[in-house]
């Protein structure tokens, strides 16, 4: 079955910017991780697919010679758009291609092969996707990769306080090297995905917690979650209003490499009941004739 063309690949055209490539690689890598449809029997298939279509696109070199050449540069069981022999061996482009001239290569030399030198491996890319108490506590996350039609899970540790689209580095597990270099190494790059409650804004964390109004006149002590030490109780003040700001020190983003934590800040919110009793309407028009002031009095002025 012959290869699909890599623009249809990654569903774009042929003029299309190297962003434009990198978004749409990323939104189907999303789709078709294998650690994401690990029932679907195709993924790992169509996540190899995409990355190497990938691959080749989002480098400017290789991505010239496959608009030159297309598929047909990979003739003679090399890929000279690996940067180094999926295969584990080296190639060389002149052999690969020259029988394409005439036993000649278009990028000279007379077809006659060198002696290879030790050259590095290329550095190999993957993104992931960690849960946020991970990215903010530290942790392990697998990562798998193909290298032809075999696939390789890697475990990398994640540093407590990873900012989203920071990489880490994974030295040797990137491509082969050619004429016995060394290999390259795997750069990994990690997004953060959201929680339910938790914000984060650099090392504090903030959460939205709901108040009734007479917690919020009156004050009290309530029940907030924390993301590092389960359930805590807090003090509110009497007379707080919506949108008021408690620290909570201590309990925000842990830093790997200090081992301090930032803090975490709750925002009250008040919340009306939509439905009332005839009773408790009573008493809020009660209130409403004890406490006459308009908070709005001033602001416009």
């Amino acid at each position: 079955m012959s290869k699909r063309d890599f623009y249809e690949v990654l569903g774009v055209s042929r003029s299309a910017s190297q962003d434009e490539i990198r978004k749409a690689y990323k939104k189907l890598a999303r789709m078709f991780h294998p650690d994401v449809k690990p029932t679907e029997p195709d993924a790992e298939k169509k996540f190899s697919e995409i990355t190497e279509a990938y691959d080749v696109l989002s480098d400017a070199e290789k991505r010239k010679t496959y608009d030159q050449f297309g598929h047909a540069a990979r003739g003679a069981g090399g890929n000279p758009f690996q940067g180094g022999g999926g295969g584990g061996g080296s190639f060389d482009l002149d052999d690969i291609l020259g029988g394409m001239f005439g036993g000649g290569s278009p990028f000279g030399g007379g077809g006659r092969r060198a002696q290879p030198r030790a050259q590095r491996g290329q550095d190999a890319r993957a993104e992931i996707t960690v849960p946020f108490t991970v990215a903010v506590e530290g942790g392990e996350h697998s990562v798998t990769l193909q290298n032809g039609s075999k696939s390789e899970r890697l475990t990398v540790k994640i540093p407590a306080g990873i900012e989203e689209a920071q990489s880490i580095r994974l030295a040797g597990q990137g491509n082969p090297g050619m004429g016995g270099g060394p290999t390259g190494d795997l750069i990994v790059t990690v997004h953060i995905a959201p929680h339910p409650w938790f914000r984060r804004d650099g090392q504090n964390l903030q959460v939205d917690v709901p108040v009734s109004p007479s917690e919020a006149a009156l004050g009290g002590k309530i029940e907030v979650p924390t993301l590092s030490e389960g359930t805590v109780v807090l003090t509110v003040p009497p007379g707080t209003s919506s949108g008021a700001k408690l620290r909570l020190r201590g309990k925000g983003v842990r830093n790997h490499k200090t081992d301090d934590r930032g803090d975490q800040f709750v925002l009250l919110k008040i919340v009306v009941p939509k439905d009332l009793t005839d009773e408790a309407k009573s008493l809020y028009e009660r209130l409403a004739e004890l406490n006459p002031k308009n908070p709005r009095e001033t602001m416009w002025k």
